[in-house]
């Protein structure tokens, strides 16, 4: 047997594209949940992205801590509940159609998900988003763009 060494640094270095290499396949079935995640946790990331398709913004407030944190590259770093709002929810929403969740994994209550989202305009992209849920809530959201500038907005404008 071989065994493969991987320092920290190329971890850091790898980021969010060796995660979501890992976790991409040809398949696009229903996601399947890890096997160590909290069903709860799961159903709360289910409910996030049905609110996101359905715009039901009371839905997504209330599955949302009021610490609520959420950073991506686009310069969102820890941004409050509020500022995700109005910086994403308020500004994105309506370019949605749905999201096609991929993969699901995870452990207790982080997890990783993967999925394509349909824009309005029937075009798609893919991005995956890291979550902390404590205490029944997203606590924390990161984005990983799969793409420069991988918004609906951008997308759906064919900037992408």
């Amino acid at each position: 047997m071989t065994k493969t060494v991987v320092s920290r640094r190329t971890l850091f270095v790898a980021g969010p594209c060796a995660v979501a290499g890992a976790a991409s396949s040809p398949e696009t079935a229903k996601a399947q949940a890890g096997k160590g995640l909290d069903p709860r946790t799961e159903a709360i990331i289910r409910e996030h992205y049905k609110a996101w398709d359905q715009k039901d913004w009371p839905t997504e407030n209330r599955l949302l801590a009021d610490d609520f944190t959420f950073s991506s590259p686009a310069g969102d770093d820890h941004i409050s509940k509020s500022l995700f709002k109005m910086r994403c929810w308020d500004t994105q929403a309506a370019h949605i159609k749905r999201f096609d969740l991929l993969r699901i994994f995870g452990d207790g209550n982080e997890a990783f998900v993967m999925y394509d989202c349909l824009t309005t305009n029937d075009k798609t992209f893919r991005n995956v988003e890291y979550f902390q849920v404590a205490n029944g809530k997203v606590a924390a959201l990161v984005c990983y763009f799969g793409a420069p500038s991988n918004y609906p907005t951008e997308v759906s404008a064919g900037r992408t």
